[in-house]
């Protein structure tokens, strides 16, 4: 027994088929979530901040990973609230709750981003 059609791929057609279905995932994200979009410009001024900066390769690692990780958090917080919304649209203090508990993931993730990226440049000014 299947719990999807799609479960029963495998191979390079399964590969192909997710990687299909992350790119509409990316796409979906970037067209209805603003905060999505908004990171993704912080995302296309930081990293090339990141690649070009001189730091050691341990800390170029630790300052692209802070941004990618921001991105990740966020898709996963925009996964929940449209899960969230699609059960029900009617105020329910579970559904705030796990919509706020998104919420501050991606806050968390955006304060470790800024504590990384003044821990490893204040380093470089010394």
């Amino acid at each position: 027994m299947h719990e999807s059609p799609h479960k029963g791929k495998s191979g390079l057609r399964r590969i192909w088929y997710a990687f299909q279905y992350s790119l509409a995932g990316l796409q979906a994200a970037f067209v209805c979530e603003h905060a999505f979009r908004q990171e993704i410009m912080l995302a296309a001024l930081l990293l090339p901040v990141a690649i070009y900066v001189d730091v050691k390769p341990s800390e170029r690692a630790l300052l692209i990973f802070s941004v990618l990780l921001v991105l990740i958090v966020e898709l996963l917080n925009s996964a929940v609230e449209a899960t969230v919304d699609r059960i029900s649209l009617d105020n329910h203090r579970l559904a705030k709750r796990a919509k706020d508990i998104g919420s501050a993931a991606v806050l968390i993730t955006l304060v470790n981003l800024v504590a990384v990226w003044a821990c490893i440049l204040s380093f470089r000014s010394n």
